[in-house]
């Protein structure tokens, strides 16, 4: 860019944002808001089995039948305005599985968020390690229908959006195709 052209931008440029910062607060905040990019944040609970070993490794994880049905889920959802990653990962748990975790048992994964394909999609991520025959499980078996434990070696049918996510944690190979069966993984049997 020639000098000429940098300065008229750069004299433009201060033009806009003397506009800009005349306008009354609302109004420069609807256009920041109608300017950047919007998200859609999601809570994502891996509940892991480790029997009434707590530092033992997991044996099954945690899965959920939901509505339409294709395939086997996490116990996720999205947040609420003015929520935590964490307060919507204690809730959603609460929601469908019945299980009432409290914000320490939870212990946000590595990496903690995943940016789904088309970027606006962003999962934060949480472990939870419990005794599965220590706690119930109950479903309201209308946003949910079933929720089962399932053996880390022999998953079930995983719809598309948990077996990639399932991927970024080493829990399925990153190369099983939605609804296939699982490789046996290492340290995993």
């Amino acid at each position: 860019m020639s000098p000429r052209r940098s300065a008229l931008r750069t004299r433009l440029t201060a033009i806009g944002y003397g506009i800009f910062y005349r306008l009354p607060h609302k109004t420069r905040l609807r256009l920041v808001r109608l300017a950047t990019p919007k998200y859609t944040i999601g809570a994502v609970i891996l509940v892991f089995d480790v029997g009434a070993d707590p530092d033992g490794p997991p044996r099954r994880i945690l899965l959920l039948r939901q509505p339409p049905g294709r395939g086997w889920t996490l116990p996720a959802g999205l947040l609420n305005r003015g929520e935590t990653p964490l307060e919507g990962a204690v809730r959603e748990a609460g929601e469908e599985t019945g299980i009432e975790f409290s914000p320490e048992q939870l212990v946000p994964a590595a990496p903690n968020a995943v940016v789904h394909t088309n970027g606006r999609w962003i999962d934060t991520v949480f472990t939870a390690r419990v005794d599965a025959e220590a706690v119930k499980l109950s479903v309201d078996g209308a946003e949910v229908w079933e929720a089962a434990w399932h053996p880390l070696d022999e998953l079930p049918n995983l719809t598309v959006a948990t077996g990639r996510l399932l991927s970024n944690y080493g829990v399925v190979p990153a190369d099983r195709p939605a609804g296939g069966s699982p490789e046996r993984l290492p340290g995993h049997g």
